[in-house]
């Protein structure tokens, strides 16, 4: 079964983060990658930049609307993914529970449909 561990944070935090920080808390997110690969469940993993680059496009009464970030809107921010084989939801919700993310955001875990239609 695949799951998705979804990264997020408030917008600006990682930017005001102290340098120090932020170097000790990308080292514990590899060390929890390593853990990841190790256990043969990671399939994929990356960090995504600040929504300041990002673009969102979406139809308003069937014209596209296009909107350059940020996005003051937003509660949170996806800063980056795992992309996770495992062979319950219960392993995957062992997984995110040990995800360090948690200490300083949030750690959604998403199972992957077959389907949009799930």
């Amino acid at each position: 079964m695949s799951f998705m561990l979804l990264m997020m944070e408030a917008p600006g935090k990682r930017q005001e983060r102290p340098l120090e920080d932020g170097q000790k808390a990308y080292a514990r997110m590899m060390a929890f990658q390593k853990t990841l690969q190790d256990k043969g469940v990671l399939v994929a993993g990356e960090a995504l930049k600040p929504d300041d680059n990002a673009i969102r496009i979406e139809s308003i009464d069937g014209r596209r609307k296009v909107s350059d970030g940020p996005f003051t809107e937003s509660k949170e921010i996806i800063g980056g993914f795992f992309l996770l084989n495992c062979k319950s939801r219960d392993e995957a919700l062992e997984y995110a529970h040990m995800c360090p993310m948690s200490d300083w955001g949030i750690v959604e875990l998403r199972e992957i449909a077959n389907s949009c239609f799930e």
